[in-house]
């Protein structure tokens, strides 16, 4: 019987600032789909809510605080990554403490949702863009 690969669970923070302009990091040298722009967040630990992984993941890449009340879920998209079904989980946030630094990126950049369709992205940050115009 062919085993049926476990979905990836990863979230996501649309941090978006007063002048609607969305924070995205450019993914690493060394990792796969290096180069590409994409929503801040990570995988889920084992036992940890989607909103605690979010908090953790930003802290660990922007060195910014963000309390888990700040996170609101927007939408979702999924995708095959390397044979393996990926499901995102995508919040918006507009409250955090400190200013974002590229801590794992080699790169932040703050667009707005128009300049971000023009951006290299993963395949399942893409049909997130739509869906956040609809929303703000």
């Amino acid at each position: 019987m062919k085993k049926i690969p476990t979905t990836l669970l990863v979230v996501a923070a649309a941090l978006v600032r007063e002048d609607h302009r969305f924070l995205l990091q450019k993914r690493p040298e060394g990792r796969s789909m290096a180069g590409l722009w994409e929503f801040p967040g990570g995988k889920l630990e084992d036992g940890e809510t989607p909103e605690a992984a979010l908090a953790r993941e930003l802290a660990e890449e922007l060195a910014i605080n963000v309390d888990s009340a700040n996170l609101v879920p927007a939408c979702f998209a999924s995708a095959e990554i390397a044979g393996r079904p990926l499901l995102l989980l995508l919040y918006i946030c507009t409250v955090w403490q400190g200013e974002p630094v590229a801590v794992e990126s080699p790169e932040l950049g703050w667009f707005t949702i128009d300049e971000m369709s023009g951006l290299d992205m993963p395949p399942a940050d893409i049909p997130l863009l739509a869906l956040l115009k609809k929303l703000l």
